[in-house]
C-alpha cells in the first residue's frame, strides 16, 4: 500500500512500534495529542532507552488537528478510556477499504467495531514493558508477548501483512486465529496488575508476597470464570497461566503462576505498571473502568459475582480522587473481601 501506516497514539505502545518500523524503512505517520511530543518525534527524533535497545529515530508525528488525508491502515494505541474520542477524530481519515487495529489493553475491539464495523476491526495483544517518560522519550523496559488476529478468527492477507510488520519489532510475534483468548488472558493478568498499583511496591514485590497472593489469585479467578462464561479459553503468556486460575484448579498451580510472574517482572527495568505511573507520577485517571469494570459488568450479565473486581475498581477510584494513599494497607482492603 502506498499510504503510510498511521499510528494513533505515540506513547509507550505506539511510540515504540513507530520508532522500530520507521527505522526499518516502513513509511509511518504518528498522531499524538501532546504537541511537544509530536514535535520532538518529528524533529530531533524519538529516543528509545532501556536494556532492550537504545536508539534515536525521527518519526513524522502530528497532532490530530494537523492530520490530513485518508489511511487504509490505522493502529490505535491510546488508553482504553480515550478510545471513543480517538475514533471520532480518526474516522474521517479512515479509507473506505481501511481497517483499525487495536494495540490496547482491554476489549476495545468491541468499541471499535461499533464505530467502523466488525469487518474493519482487527485485534492485537501486547505485553512488552514500556513507559512514556517525557516528550520524545520512551523507556523500553523488556520484551513481551505480541499477538495479532482477526476478531472473527479468520486469517487474511491483511492479517499476515500486519504480522510481518510486527515481527520487525518483535521477531517472536504470533499470528493467531483466537485473539480473544489472548485478550482475556491479559484481562486476568491485568486485574492483578491493577492490584499491584494499590501500593508503591514493585510488581515483583507484589507477586512474591505470600500475604498478597490470595487476593491476586482471587482476582484472576474471577476474570477466568467470566472468560469461560463468554466461551473463551484464555492462553498463557510470560508467566501468566490461565489454567491455574480456572474453576477447580489447585492453589499450588496458582502460586506457581504468581512465582513465574514475579520472575518475569524481576527482569525488567520497568519495575512498576503504567497504572502505577498514572496514579503516582502523572496524577491522572487509569483504565480501571474500561478494563476491570467492564469484566465485572460482563460477569454480572452471566450471573457471576465478582466482589474482588468490584472492590478493586472502588479502591483505584479512591486513589485517583485522593481518598486513599497507595500503601500495603490499601492493598489489603482487597484481602478483607476474602474474609
Amino acid at each position: 500500500m502506498d499510504d503510510p501506516l498511521l499510528i494513533w497514539g505515540a506513547g509507550a505502545i505506539g511510540g515504540i512500534l513507530g520508532a522500530y518500523l520507521a527505522r526499518a524503512g516502513v513509511p509511518v505517520l504518528m498522531v499524538d495529542i501532546v504537541e511537544e511530543h509530536a514535535s520532538a518525534c518529528s524533529s530531533t527524533g524519538l529516543i528509545i532507552k532501556g536494556p532492550v535497545e537504545e536508539f534515536r529515530q525521527v518519526v513524522p508525528c502530528v497532532t490530530p488537528d494537523q492530520l490530513t488525508g485518508t489511511y487504509s491502515r490505522i493502529i490505535l494505541a491510546v488508553k482504553a478510556q480515550a478510545t471513543e474520542g480517538a475514533l471520532a477524530q480518526l474516522l474521517p481519515h479512515l479509507a473506505a477499504e481501511g481497517y483499525v487495529l487495536s494495540a490496547q489493553n482491554g476489549l476495545n475491539e468491541h468499541v471499535i467495531a461499533q464505530h467502523v464495523g466488525a469487518a474493519r476491526t482487527i485485534g492485537a495483544f501486547v505485553n512488552y514493558g514500556a513507559d512514556w517518560t517525557g516528550p520524545g522519550r520512551i523507556l523500553f523496559g523488556n520484551r513481551g508477548a505480541v499477538v495479532v488476529g482477526e476478531i472473527d478468527g479468520a486469517i487474511r492477507p491483511r492479517t499476515r501483512e500486519l504480522h510481518k510488520l510486527l515481527q520487525i519489532f518483535e521477531p517472536e510475534a504470533v499470528l493467531t486465529d483466537d485473539i480473544w483468548a489472548y485478550l482475556w488472558g491479559k484481562l486476568g493478568y491485568g486485574a492483578m496488575l491493577f492490584a499491584t498499583a494499590l501500593s508503591m511496591d514493585s510488581m515483583t514485590v507484589n507477586f512474591a508476597d505470600p500475604a498478597r497472593g490470595p487476593a491476586l489469585m482471587g482476582l484472576a479467578c474471577e476474570v477466568m470464570r467470566t472468560a469461560v462464561a463468554e466461551g473463551v479459553g484464555p492462553k498463557p503468556f510470560n508467566g501468566f497461566e490461565p489454567a491455574a486460575f480456572m474453576p477447580g484448579a489447585s492453589d499450588a498451580a496458582a502460586r506457581k503462576s504468581l512465582a513465574d510472574l514475579a520472575e518475569f517482572n524481576s527482569k525488567t527495568s520497568k519495575t512498576h505498571t503504567g497504572i502505577y505511573r498514572d496514579l503516582a507520577v502523572r496524577k491522572r485517571k487509569t483504565e480501571v473502568d474500561p478494563q476491570v469494570g467492564t469484566v465485572a459488568q460482563i460477569a454480572a450479565g452471566h450471573g457471576i459475582d465478582t466482589p474482588l473486581l468490584r472492590r478493586l475498581v472502588e479502591l483505584i477510584h479512591d486513589i485517583e480522587e485522593g481518598r486513599r494513599e497507595m500503601s500495603p494497607d490499601t492493598f489489603h482492603e482487597l484481602t478483607k473481601v476474602l474474609t
